[in-house]
């Protein structure tokens, strides 16, 4: 995976310390709404939530040997299946979920093994720019809609945040052009609340400190008076989610190594991000946060302040870490208009697709040939479509158990079998 960067690239070591951290808290912003919002919708601690993110980044990044720009928060591909053994949230049900996902794990490391056995080249063959390309632009075509329906809720608000973005990455100088997100987001939360549209009784409810875990809320509270039946359904329904965000994982990283202009996946090593991932989601499970996953949002900060040093991204997780202490600052956050929120997806997710465009430009994909028409088309329509439809996903029935496969892991398992299965016109390529 070639990728020659085109702009101005910027050190963060010349940009200094300060300026570095200031870097560090724009990332955290990018990553908090979609962050916080997997907790919301489960039941699960935000402020244990904050606390894994920053953590399981830390730890992706030493295992990864402090290369990737990555920053890891809450996977979405799991909420079926903490919904389907805690459909309304209940408290002493989530554990059993957070076993199951937890559990999930095992297939990341089992991938890492055989790419470590056997050498990232032999299994990166099944992935060439004709495969990548069209991932990436369905991750961010796929998360389109959430930043759809979070605008919809004020487009004033939302607006606000996609002028000043565009306008500062257009026509800013130094600092202030590579921090549109922070920017945007204060300016547009600033202008929500002079319209009366942020309601601050939850920060003012919240304590200043407090303790982001709690035991009842973890793994291992449920081996007091364990439910065996319920622990053996939680693992056989959850387990296979893994396969839709392992290839989740794989188009982030490629997504990360094109926007940087690195391949990350031959150095340092695909199955040393995957065992990261894979880390970093079994410690989150084991104490009752949700599943981490390689971020979208934060490639499209990468690719918008033109600044890749892992550093930035390490101080964003120390953050993440610092506020998830603080009840207040969680609430404050939380409180951010959803259509602030939106109107950054927006811009960031379109970032994303359009690295995807430039993966298949650099790669000299040859869409003459109609073998790569075929496999981008039915990425492209499989991922989205199916993402889309009334179910959202494809359901396998296997007896009593039904596991749902999300769209773009559908499309990428049929990209990645397509590609090895149908003839190429140069044999050597």
């Amino acid at each position: 995976m070639k990728t020659q960067i085109t702009g101005p690239v910027y050190d963060a070591r010349q940009l200094g310390k300060p300026k570095m951290y200031v870097l560090g808290v724009q990332h955290m912003f990018a990553m908090f709404g979609s962050t916080v919002l997997v907790p919301q919708l489960t039941g699960l601690s935000v402020s244990a939530t904050l606390l894994f993110a920053g953590l399981g980044t830390l730890m992706f990044h030493f295992i990864s040997k402090k290369q990737v720009p990555a920053f890891l928060g809450s996977s979405f591909a799991f909420l079926a299946g903490y919904f389907a053994i805690a459909p309304h949230g209940e408290k002493n049900l989530l554990p059993y979920a957070c076993l199951g996902v937890a559990s999930s794990s095992l297939f990341y490391f089992i991938l890492a093994a055989l790419i470590k056995t056997f050498g990232v080249k032999k299994v990166m063959r099944f992935f060439p720019s004709v495969v990548t390309g069209p991932i990436i632009i369905s991750i961010g075509l796929t998360l389109s809609q959430s930043a759809i329906d979070s605008c919809s809720t004020n487009w004033i608000i939302a607006l606000v945040a996609i002028i000043v973005i565009v306008a500062l990455n257009i026509w800013g100088k130094g600092m202030i052009k590579i921090l549109p997100i922070l920017i945007a987001a204060m300016v547009s939360y600033i202008v929500a609340a002079c319209m009366g549209k942020v309601d601050f009784s939850a920060v003012s409810n919240a304590p200043w400190i407090g303790l982001p875990v709690k035991y009842e809320d973890t793994v291992f509270s449920i081996f007091k008076n364990p439910d065996t039946s319920l622990i053996i359904t939680s693992i056989i329904t959850i387990m296979p989610i893994a396969i839709a965000t392992m290839m989740e994982h794989i188009g982030d990283i490629a997504a990360i190594s094109s926007t940087v202009g690195k391949n990350f996946m031959d150095q340092p090593g695909l199955h040393r991000t995957l065992t990261g991932d894979g880390l970093a989601t079994l410690l989150a499970s084991l104490f009752g946060a949700p599943a981490n996953t390689t971020y979208g949002e934060n490639t499209g900060v990468l690719q918008l302040s033109k600044v890749y040093d892992p550093r930035v991204i390490r101080r964003a997780a120390w953050f993440a870490i610092l506020f998830s202490f603080s009840p207040k600052f969680a609430a404050l956050i939380s409180c951010m208009p959803a259509a602030t929120v939106g109107g950054i997806s927006i811009v960031l997710y379109g970032m994303i697709s359009a690295v995807g465009v430039r993966n298949i430009v650099e790669g000299q994909v040859d869409f003459k040939e109609s073998r790569n028409v075929i496999i981008a088309a039915l990425i492209l329509v499989l991922s989205i479509g199916i993402k889309f439809s009334a179910a959202g996903a494809i359901a396998i029935h296997c007896s009593s158990i039904t596991i749902g496969l999300s769209g773009l892991a559908v499309a990428s398992l049929v990209g990645i079998i397509l590609n090895a299965a149908l003839p190429q016109a140069n044999k050597e390529e």
